[in-house]
């Protein structure tokens, strides 16, 4: 019978994936922290958007994590926790990556409400992927309909403070439309 793999470790995994990430930006160049000089818990709307730890997007970085582990839930129901919540950070992480080069910076002015986004900084990418491991664990521990009730209120919250959120935000991305983009702009 051939030995089993080794079952990750989830804490191990974090800061495995957090320090690839943080290596991989840093060498894009990317900002350690807001161009402006400082650290602070809560970036505005407006220049230190994704700047600072957290900001209105921390919410859909949470509701990735829910969602993640719904999905591999659900294809994967025979894979370890461990295993299920390694793969839900290297998405994660990879998606910190994608989304801080020049292409994607460029669609997200383009097709979104972000005209000035200039990508997020180290500081806040590691943020995003600490985000969805919260989420992740908190799906693992709650109830399907306290999970689904938070997600809800994840998309709720800044959908009615700042007109935007993880479904339109994807929506925007791939399929963009002026009647959102005007709403979003208060047109």
């Amino acid at each position: 019978m051939p030995a089993s793999l080794p079952r990750p470790k989830p804490l191990a995994s974090i800061f495995i994936v957090l320090a690839l990430t943080v290596a991989i930006l840093w060498a894009m160049n990317r900002p350690p922290i807001c161009t402006c000089g400082t650290i602070a818990l809560w970036g505005r709307v407006g220049p230190t958007q994704s700047q600072m730890l957290a900001d209105w997007y921390s919410p859909s970085h949470i509701a990735h994590g829910l969602l993640f582990y719904a999905a591999f839930r659900w294809l994967r129901p025979k894979s370890s926790i461990e295993l299920r919540f390694l793969v839900s950070l290297v998405i994660e992480a990879s998606w910190e990556i994608v989304e801080n080069t020049p292409m994607v910076i460029d669609r997200y002015r383009e097709a979104t409400i972000a005209l000035g986004y200039s990508g997020d900084s180290i500081l806040n990418s590691a943020s995003d992927v600490a985000m969805m491991a919260l989420g992740f664990m908190a799906a693992w521990r709650l109830p399907v309909w306290a999970s689904i009730l938070f997600l809800l209120m994840l998309e709720l919250v800044p959908l009615l403070v700042i007109r935007d959120n993880l479904t339109l935000n994807v929506i925007m991305l791939v399929a963009p439309s002026d009647a959102i983009l005007n709403w979003q702009a208060g047109a």
